[in-house]
């Protein structure tokens, strides 16, 4: 019996060792993902919160259906564009407004506009960027003026850079429009427009750097207008191209050309002395969905419902372009001011049904299909929830 007792007890160290391996294991797994979690509210700007729903990342889901619809119709809404008033232009289809964006550990609360224009009571928040942002805004606006009607305060001569006021909270909506952030000109040849750019890294596009210090909250976006032949200059010198073949300069493509352009935006807004307490906020890249060509070879958008997550391409451009706005963002976190991320780019490339497609009533371009824009309304509605969403967790300090 007692060789028998000696028996049994001689596997227990053999078992705790092997225990806490396991648990060691465990304690480092814990440590990493606890990491990586931080890192990830820090993207979103916040600090971890004892509510769930202020932990939970808003960017990752699907879209789940909901027969609520919209909370505005194009007829109940004066703001909405032409062109992106789809049912105005023949649009039958319905259905791709009864889906709402569904985070894997929470929900996302619809918009609520008397909550936003609380928060945003006597600031000033500015769009900065391009037709895609104009778009935005124009949803934006759609949504607040059910709960205040705003004063059209500004129009350029172009239609461009936009102010609206909202008297009753004393708040101030702007658009500032750049194509590039960067300034930029287009080269004229033999008196003619060429589509071929000069960027200039060295200085922002002054018509939102003139702006900058009178603004609360910042939302930046760029990309659609780098899709074509550019060349980057620093100081006197080309440093690179896009979509060129000249000798003795490097094509890098479009993500190299963005990220400089995006790098030196988010420099000049970290230098910027009288803007202590500014929010940026930058919208990630917004896909578009042609089929069966291009824009200009007859490409279209026909869909009538939203992409599951497993048809859609998480290795491709698009995606490239948001990882590197991420880490462009917090590249610019690290010098100080405060930045975060509205990222929509995985939500919307499962929207394929909510582009204008041929709904755009265009008289000067009939015959193309506008798969970049996003109809109103639409699932870029979303973009607002999200925006909403984030500014509830860190207001614009007094």
């Amino acid at each position: 019996m007692k060789d028998r007792s000696l028996n049994m007890e001689r596997p227990i160290p053999f078992l705790l060792i092997g225990l806490t391996a396991i648990l060691s294991l465990f304690i480092l797994y814990t440590l990493n993902f606890v990491t990586e979690h931080d890192i990830h509210q820090e993207l979103l700007l916040i600090k971890p919160h004892k509510k769930e729903e202020d932990r939970c990342d808003l960017f990752n889901g699907n879209w789940v259906p909901d027969f609520k619809g919209s909370m505005y119709t194009n007829s109940s809404c004066a703001t909405i564009s032409t062109s992106k008033n789809c049912f105005r232009h023949g649009r039958k289809d319905r259905d791709f407004l009864n889906w709402r964006w569904k985070p894997e550990k929470c929900d996302l609360p619809r918009f609520d506009a008397k909550a936003y224009l609380d928060i945003v009571r006597g600031k000033t928040l500015a769009f900065i960027g391009d037709s895609v942002a104009r778009n935005h805004i124009e949803s934006l606006l759609c949504l607040l003026s059910q709960e205040e009607v705003p004063v059209d305060a500004y129009l350029d001569s172009e239609d461009r850079n936009r102010v609206w006021h909202f008297p009753v909270h004393n708040f101030t909506l702007k658009m500032l429009w750049t194509k590039f952030l960067v300034s930029g000109e287009e080269r004229v040849i033999n008196g003619s427009s060429s589509g071929i750019f000069d960027l200039y890294l060295d200085k922002v596009d002054e018509n939102w750097g003139r702006e900058l210090h009178g603004l609360d909250y910042v939302i930046l976006s760029d990309a659609h207008w780098f899709f074509r032949q550019i060349y980057l200059h620093k100081g006197s010198n080309v440093v690179a191209c896009v979509y060129c073949n000249v000798a003795n300069v490097t094509d890098e493509g479009v993500v190299f050309a963005l990220r400089m352009a995006l790098r030196a935006a988010l420099s000049h807004i970290n230098q910027c002395k009288k803007c202590e307490g500014m929010v940026t906020l930058l919208r990630t890249f917004s896909p578009s969905h042609f089929e069966n060509g291009s824009w200009n070879s007859g490409g279209s958008c026909n869909r009538t419902r939203p992409y599951s997550e497993r048809k859609i391409d998480l290795g491709g451009y698009e995606w490239e372009m948001r990882r590197m706005q991420v880490e462009e963002i917090e590249r610019a976190k690290r010098k100080g001011k405060r930045f975060g991320v509205v990222d929509v780019t995985k939500a919307m490339l499962m929207r394929p049904d909510g582009h204008p497609g041929a709904f755009w009533g265009n008289q000067w371009m009939q015959g193309y299909n506008d798969c970049v824009h996003w109809c109103l309304p639409g699932p870029i509605d979303v973009w607002n929830d999200l925006l909403l969403a984030l500014l509830r967790r860190l207001p614009v300090r007094a």
